[in-house]
């Protein structure tokens, strides 16, 4: 998921840092100096994005999946016996039945990759630790400014600007160029003796220059870049981009001051800025601060801005301030990419409900993660216990029959009266699967090749329009050759479960109305008493180990309905007969229903 995430963040980063130059490019001319600084603070929103809790994203489901037209065939995977799991259920009526699939072990290659973005967020923490401690450093170095003339300069030009804020003014033998730094405690540090060697005049443009950072927060913003520059490491076009963002904040600073000063100082004012590469050709750079120089060819950049330094037009400023709106409303439009890429985490974010309470059922669930999912159609009330994990959307495994054996039907592939298919004497892990079979035993014994020659006969166009249709979960029926449903693409949550089978029950899909009678039939397990369940169980076993366990379905009774789903998920032991137990004492305890 976090690989998924840096993914996400290395689309969005990249594609609205092109923007950004773009734009910067398109209206150099209309931009004012501050606006097009201002512009890349929407970078900072849009690198954000990529780690908004998906529930808290729109839905992703924006553009159609990619379908592969491939033809679905006969799974061709290892078989496991869940024979042993079945029997150790109390339901003897209730068998379980999977098969394995062989899946490649992705998460050594995950934690590789992990491991370099650590190792390189790691090199760029050292290295911002350092410039902190150099920081610190020159802190103890400061001197308190006596030259009083010095401190009436340095409180006027905090007047001119209107800064009420605490300021420390000082002096250190650590320094070559002027340097403002500090979050908390703000410091303004000049080199040592700079009233010997510059005019007051001078000294008044590195005050003004100094304090519009400061004005600006621009000490904020160092930390800030500093924090994302860790995180993207990896995109050589956020390097780009913060490169010319300090560029881009030292130009705004500049405008900032010659505005303050008159257009006529611009060249008294190039020339204390120029001042400093001589005295200070060697002079390191602290990204943690705010530096009056610089390279040698940013430098020259603010000479041609400062030489050709104009009072920003009326015009140039609306200009500027829609600019900077198209550019957000960009940025805006990444919140919903986010969204659609999110669905690689696989959470539905769509849920939502006006009674639904939380509810502690742990000591059910022991050490398996996982949910369950009530819903009570008289009270019209969800009762879910782990709300995270009743939104994350794992394979269907075997319950996703229940629509497979639908979709036939309504293809005319079987019929309600017609709905056995021969057993075509190809050796099967489960003895009952080497037979005829028809809907109900097809679905009780959960037999694979039964579905599977209806979803060859379907077709996977039809499939994915039937998915669609009836919202499926991601509705990702592209995992072929194997079968889409267990244990590859297709996934659903435990709430989306329960959504379905109340629409299942009550025909919302406008199917005909006796193939969801045929399907409902073949899906009841028991009756008694007026009261009748419901339910499909399902197994997801991979490369010999049940990680994932289903039971769905739902309880009439003479007056009243409830739809349940519970999923359990483990290492290993996770089966549909487990999760079935669980569901089964949850309903009993609940005196919903009891076997």
């Amino acid at each position: 998921m976090f690989i998924s995430t840096l993914l996400t963040g290395l689309v969005i980063s990249s594609i609205t840092v092109g923007f950004i130059l773009l734009i910067r490019k398109l209206f150099q001319k209309q931009l004012s100096a501050k606006w097009q600084y201002n512009l890349w603070y929407l970078l900072h929103t849009a690198l954000v994005i990529p780690f908004i809790p998906a529930y808290l994203l729109p839905p992703g489901n924006l553009f159609p999946a990619f379908i592969d037209s491939s033809s679905i065939e006969g799974d061709s995977a290892s078989l496991h016996n869940g024979a042993t799991e079945a029997s150790e259920t109390n339901t003897n009526w209730m068998q379980d039945f999977s098969v394995t699939v062989t899946q490649t072990n992705t998460d050594l290659l995950n934690g590789f990759a992990i491991g370099i973005w650590i190792a390189g967020a790691l090199v760029l923490t050292v290295f911002s630790i350092s410039a902190w401690l150099h920081l610190m450093s020159i802190r103890k170095s400061i001197n308190q400014v006596e030259d009083k003339d010095l401190m009436n300069l340095f409180k006027q030009s905090k007047q001119q600007l209107n800064i009420s804020k605490n300021i420390t003014l000082g002096v250190s033998n650590k320094v070559r160029s002027p340097l403002t730094f500090g979050l908390r405690k703000t410091f303004i540090v000049l080199p040592v003796n700079v009233e010997e060697w510059l005019s007051k005049e001078d000294i008044k443009h590195i005050f003004l220059h100094e304090l519009n950072h400061i004005k600006y927060k621009d000490i904020l913003t160092n930390y800030l870049m500093v924090f994302f520059q860790i995180i993207y490491w990896f995109n050589p076009l956020i390097w780009l981009a913060f490169k010319e963002m300090r560029l881009d904040r030292e130009m705004a600073c500049d405008h900032a001051v010659l505005t303050a000063l008159g257009d006529q100082s611009y060249k008294k004012y190039g020339h204390t800025i120029i001042q400093f590469i001589d005295e200070s050709p060697r002079s390191s750079y602290n990204k943690l601060a705010n530096q009056l120089n610089g390279s040698k060819k940013q430098i020259k950049k603010r000479m041609i801005k400062i030489a050709s330094f104009q009072t920003d037009s009326k015009l140039q400023h609306v200009q500027s301030i829609a600019i900077f709106l198209l550019v957000g409303l960009f940025v805006s439009t990444q919140i919903p990419l986010a969204a659609v890429m999110a669905n690689d985490s696989n959470r539905y974010t769509s849920f939502s409900h006006e009674q639904t309470n939380a509810e502690d059922l742990s000591a059910y669930f022991q050490n398996y993660e996982g949910s369950f999912v009530l819903y009570d159609l008289q009270k019209d009330a969800y009762h879910i216990y782990d709300k995270e994990q009743s939104t994350l959307r794992v394979s269907p495994d075997s319950t996703y029959k229940i629509y497979s054996a639908l979709f036939g039907l309504e293809e005319n592939i079987i019929t309600s009266e017609q709905n056995t298919m021969e057993w075509d004497g190809t050796k099967q892990p489960y003895e009952q699967w080497e037979k005829e079979q028809n809907l109900e035993t097809a679905l009780n014994h959960s037999v694979n090749w039964y579905f599977q020659k209806i979803d060859q006969e379907t077709g996977i166009d039809s499939i994915q329009s039937y998915l669609n249709h009836i919202h499926y979960g991601n509705q990702d029926a592209s995992g072929g050759p194997k079968p889409y449903w267990l244990e590859s693409s297709l996934k659903i949550s435990p709430v989306e479960q329960v959504e379905l089978l109340q629409a299942f029950d009550n025909n919302r899909f406008d199917f005909q109305d006796d193939h969801i009678q045929a399907v409902k039939n073949a899906l009841k397990m028991d009756e008694k008493e007026g009261t009748a369940l419901y339910g499909k169980t399902g197994t997801g076993n991979v490369n010999g180990k049940d990680i994932n366990g289903w039971f769905v379905g739902f309880i009439e009774t003479e007056t009243n309905t409830y739809y349940f789903a519970t999923n359990i998920q483990d290492e290993d032991h996770a089966s549909g007969s487990i999760a079935a137990d669980i569901t089964l004492t949850i309903l009993k305890d609940k005196q919903i229903y009891e076997e």
